[in-house]
């Protein structure tokens, strides 16, 4: 078996539509993929209809972006159900704070004599899509701005330039119970990139006494030393040990299949959900 645990598509910042998405994942020798859009299940039904069609695996799956002290942290939630009255309102509410915070990051732009319009930005948006930041980029790449995504995000668009806006972001707590409440599996995303860089063992403690599921220790964000202590600190806790490759199309370098699950822990996820079921070959 091999099980990729983390990619993303047109509903979020992916560049490949979910059906696409199976598709490459077949292509790449997977037997089970996750769709984990941002904020949203919106591409989960095109997803099963791929799947079924192409033989593989699915994992149904959302990635949320929390906070805490304004640090930016996702966690991935595995099989819950979308019909959750708690977590669709918490995603809607992520969403709709994405909405305004875009139209802010594009005002300051223009205030600041980048050519960029808001109409320009949700050129780039599939419809129903979580808007995202990638699509700032994608839009500026289109304007001229910039020659691809890397760079706009390394000048303009991380989490330290002067036209970056937050946006609502539920506490990681929250997010686990809400997870955990709809039958999923939370599990923390590269927990030790370096846009996470600051999460403590402390915080690992905390996030695993309140229902966290697993650490993704296997991730191309990931130094080595990174992954022995994401194994580490899953091992003392009992968390699930994940590898995943963070896929989104052409939108970043990380490629399907590069960092994968092992097939026993992939197992001890399946055993703890209770939200929808994994969609078999």
């Amino acid at each position: 078996m091999k099980i990729d645990l983390h990619a993303h598509s047109t509903a979020s910042d992916g560049t490949e539509s979910p059906a696409e998405l199976v598709a490459a994942a077949k292509a790449a020798g997977l037997t089970t993929i996750a769709i984990t859009d941002h904020d949203t299940t919106a591409g989960w039904d095109e997803a099963v209809e791929a799947a079924i069609h192409e033989g593989i695996g699915l994992v149904r799956g959302i990635e949320i972006s929390c906070s805490r002290d304004y640090r930016s942290i996702h966690l991935l939630g595995y099989l819950p159900d979308p019909d959750d009255p708690r977590l669709a309102i918490e995603l809607a509410r992520a969403r709709d704070s994405r909405v305004s915070r875009m139209d802010r990051m594009v005002q300051r732009m223009a205030d600041d004599g980048i050519p960029i319009t808001i109409e320009e930005v949700r050129a780039q948006v599939a419809p129903g899509a979580t808007l995202g930041r990638p699509h700032l980029a994608d839009a500026l790449v289109v304007s001229g701005v910039v020659p691809d995504r890397d760079e706009a995000f390394r000048d303009l668009l991380h989490d330290g330039s002067k036209y970056y806006v937050g946006h609502y972001a539920p506490d990681p707590v929250a997010a686990i119970k809400l997870v955990r409440g709809a039958g999923g599996v939370p599990v923390l995303a590269h927990p030790f990139a370096m846009r996470t860089a600051t999460i403590s063992d402390e915080m690992v403690q905390e996030w695993a006494a309140a229902g966290l599921g697993g650490l993704e220790a296997h991730h191309r964000d990931h130094e080595p030393a990174d992954v022995e202590r994401a194994i580490r600190l899953a091992e003392r806790h009992h968390l699930v040990i994940t590898g995943s490759s963070d896929y989104h199309g052409t939108g970043k370098l990380n490629r399907l299949g590069e960092f994968t699950t092992e097939p026993r822990q992939w197992s001890r996820i399946v055993e703890q959900s209770h939200g929808v079921k994994v969609v078999q070959p």
